[in-house]
């Protein structure tokens, strides 16, 4: 599928050539109204400081999971920790000393949004076919999903081939005998709970693995760091070159040693409030820093009426991690959706067994009322265009959030958005040829899966 191949990013070398890494990198540097004096030291700081010293995660221990777990065991695991991802290892059979051949890669609530999209499709074909028999495909062929292009309507035969796999996945007949539509889109309509039966509990989702996930719908290269490099590389490579999350590695250890995120380093800077280097840059509004970087023409949200799959799907297909929720003419901002919120759907099927139906609107408002509501996806965390860094590393750190809308005067209209990536990005700049340097010199450690 040509959608997929610019998401199946192959490593260093791919995100090195990426021009629009570039593009953003030089952006931002074009637009910091910070001494060059300044900006040196800093990433002079940064290049002598390992990565061992950065604190470990949570309980010590990084949160794994099994390359052959289900992937609605991955999503429980992910909830309950409150994390948006987390390696994926072979299985405790497989014995190995190498790091390399132990891990697969990150699972992530991105590649999940992927896997779900294309799953709602298929389970909706499934029901178009209307029997096992139709489809003419045995159960388990789990190797089948991601065939399908997201978006596809309308009755799907068994000449489609790879949909028929979720027509023999419907155990028991999910729409035998209940008078479905013969049109995909009106019987997902009409699906309700069958769809997360079907998705969680029966075949072929019972079988499918992390692992086909992990292959299938990669988001972005697996690239760990030795315990010996430089925190500057890790910041770059949170930054610039877009990575959600680093993996730490010892030389000759088969394990992750830590598991540095974009939120972990946010909360990090937070605890250096008080340090002449870092107040100097914080005390500056984040105007004078060209924040935000992206403009309102070019910031994707997501309207109250719109349906919430379809809030996903620009998450996917602009490959951001959060929207904006507006409402009418004069945009106003009334929440906040994230890429992790879809684990509201999967885990409470009994709130959403309408899911295809769900406006963004009622999603929202549905999980405000729920017990223990966090709140996270209905409360837009926003700041105004004379806030300083310093506010906005507070925001982003005691909240535990990944972007910041900025708000006009009148508090209503977004303007902007300045994310994690935004924020680290201010403190650094890259050196020249510093990762050409690095990848030559760490090549045993640096690997794409």
């Amino acid at each position: 599928m040509e959608e997929k191949k610019h998401l199946e990013m192959a490593g260093p070398e791919d995100i090195l050539k990426n021009p629009s890494y570039s593009c953003y990198f030089d952006k931002v540097q074009s637009t910091k109204k910070l001494p060059m004096s300044l900006q040196e030291t800093l990433t002079d700081a940064f290049a002598t400081i390992s990565v061992s010293s950065f604190p470990q995660v949570p309980r010590g221990k990084v949160i794994e999971i099994q390359a052959d777990q289900s992937v609605g065991e991955a999503i429980k695991i992910l909830s309950e920790a409150n994390i948006l991802s987390a390696p994926v290892r072979q299985t405790e059979e497989v014995k190995t000393v190498d790091w390399r051949e132990k891990y697969l890669g990150i699972l992530d609530y991105s590649a999940i949004v992927l896997w779900v999209l294309e799953g709602a499709e298929f389970a909706a074909a499934a029901l178009a076919t209307g029997s096992a028999t139709a489809a003419g495909v045995g159960v388990g062929a789990a190797g089948a999903l991601g065939a399908l292009a997201v978006g596809a309507t309308g009755p799907v035969t068994a000449a489609g081939i790879t949909v028929a796999a979720v027509g023999a996945a419907v155990a028991g007949g999910v729409a035998a005998g209940k008078g479905m539509s013969k049109d995909a889109a009106s019987a997902a309509d009409k699906m309700g709970e069958d769809f997360y039966k079907v998705l969680l509990e029966e075949e072929p989702f019972t079988s499918t693995t992390v692992r086909s996930v992990v292959k299938s719908y990669r988001w972005a290269p697996f690239i760990p760091v030795s315990a010996d490099s430089s925190m500057l590389c890790v910041l770059l490579l949170l930054s610039k070159y877009r990575l959600r999350n680093v993996p730490v590695v010892e030389r000759g250890e088969p394990s992750i040693r830590n598991y540095i995120t974009q939120s972990a380093v946010i909360q990090g800077l937070e605890r250096c409030k008080g340090r002449d280097w870092f107040d100097s840059i914080a005390a500056h509004p984040i105007t004078e820093l060209g924040l935000p970087f992206m403009s309102s023409d070019e910031m994707v949200g997501v309207e109250d009426t719109e349906l919430v799959l379809e809030a996903f799907k620009k998450m996917k297909d602009n490959q951001i991690g959060g929207l904006p929720v507006v409402k009418g003419p004069e945009k106003k901002i009334v929440g906040s959706l994230s890429i992790r919120d879809i684990r509201y759907l999967l885990l409470n099927h009994d709130l959403f067994s309408n899911f295809r139906q769900i406006t963004v609107g009622a999603f929202i408002n549905t999980i405000a009322a729920a017990p223990h509501s966090t709140q996270k996806v209905v409360t837009p965390i926003t700041c105004t265009l004379d806030s300083t860094l310093g506010k906005v590393i507070h925001i982003l750190a005691s909240k535990s959030v990944h972007r910041i809308y900025v708000v006009a005067g009148n508090g209503e209209e977004v303007i902007g958005v300045i994310t994690l990536r935004d924020v680290i990005s201010c403190f650094i700049y890259e050196p020249p040829n510093f990762f050409d340097n690095y990848f030559g010199s760490a090549a045993e450690v640096v690997v794409s899966n």
